[in-house]
């Protein structure tokens, strides 16, 4: 996969050669945003999912199951992007994010104007950039005639989804306090069908395997949500060190997650009001970001959590094995579900 796509932007870049001097801060943060460190999960799914329907490990089908996991990350590359941007991320996988690369670029040419401005705006149109790239790999990839409307239609949903899904969590996180029922959907939507379920399908549609849709559906969606489960607890608990993410930005950003809601049902009155206080306010560092989350701990949320990832990945599995895709399909699935809920553990 990663040559799939050092191949992808080394034939794209050609098409910015119209920038002349100004390409090279671009193409820079394109390599970064595209081939910079990642775990290539959503292709990993695009590539099993292909296999589960029978597709062959080498050849033509498995190069077009390669393509389409180039799209998915591409895409994951623009949302990555457009997220650092919302969230006011500094940092992506322990470098600075895009819109902070390009406000330092502001800096040290001295141009006019606001340098944050500068770095949200040229972040906005790297992220377009790469969400238009993934049709055409598709495309490159040689997926048949019949099968390419399936194909697309399927990343244009995938696409959708996570949009929705992602706006659900932005509304969420500003509105304050959410339930159960809506902090799901939006799980649902952001993570789990984007993450996991839609991928697979690509997968499918490219060996014509749409009959294992509904059963790899089942071992997608839980296994979705334990994957959000444990990023949720990274986001509050993680070493930035080793996540490349800053130490508690999900709970100064207010994002409603399940560890959260958890939290507030069974923290003490007063436990609870000092999470409603401090959770969403830009200054959540040091001492009391520290109180809030020893509160998570102390509360039984985070045990909690953890119960119920292993729930969830066990209904997963049970899943997986009632589907009876090929041996090879079943035992890589397998790991993926380990790989995606204990990572960094």
């Amino acid at each position: 996969m990663d040559r799939a796509l050092a191949g992808l932007v080394a034939r794209r870049r050609d098409q910015l050669d119209f920038l002349e001097e100004d390409a090279p801060p671009l193409l820079a943060a394109l390599s970064q945003a595209v081939l910079g460190p990642g775990k290539r999960l959503r292709p990993a799914f695009v590539y099993w999912g292909y296999r589960a329907a029978g597709g062959e490990p080498h050849g033509p089908g498995a190069e077009r199951a390669i393509g389409a996991g180039c799209a998915v990350e591409l895409l994951h590359a623009c949302a990555l992007t457009c997220d650092d941007v919302m969230d006011g991320s500094r940092t992506r996988r322990g470098r600075p994010a895009a819109h902070v690369r390009f406000a330092g670029l502001h800096r040290r040419e001295r141009w006019s104007g606001d340098p944050e401005s500068f770095g949200r705006s040229v972040a906005t149109l790297l992220g377009l950039l790469l969400s238009g790239w993934a049709e055409q790999a598709v495309v490159e990839a040689g997926v048949p005639a019949e099968r390419l409307p399936e194909v697309l239609g399927l990343l244009d949903l995938l696409r959708t989804e996570a949009i929705g899904g992602q706006y659900l969590d932005v509304v969420q996180a500003r509105r304050g306090v959410a339930g159960e029922a809506e902090v799901r959907r939006a799980v649902t939507y952001k993570t789990a069908k984007y993450t996991v379920e839609r991928p697979l399908h690509l997968g499918l549609a490219i060996a014509d395997g749409g009959r294992l849709r509904e059963a790899l559906s089942a071992y997608a969606l839980p296994l979705g949500e334990a994957f959000q489960l444990r990023d949720d607890l990274l986001g509050a608990f993680g070493d930035p060190a080793v996540t490349g993410k800053p130490f508690g930005q999900d709970l100064r950003e207010g994002k409603q997650t399940w560890l959260l809601l958890r939290a507030r049902r069974l923290a003490e009155p007063a436990a609870r009001e000092l999470i409603d206080r401090s959770v969403g306010q830009p200054w959540l560092r040091g001492e009391r970001l520290d109180e809030v989350c020893a509160l998570l701990v102390g509360c039984g949320a985070l045990a909690e959590c953890e119960r119920r990832i292993a729930r969830l990945v066990a209904e997963a599995l049970a899943a997986l094995d009632a589907a009876a895709p090929p041996a090879p399909a079943r035992a890589a699935l397998t790991a993926l579900a380990w790989y995606a809920t204990g990572r960094w553990r």
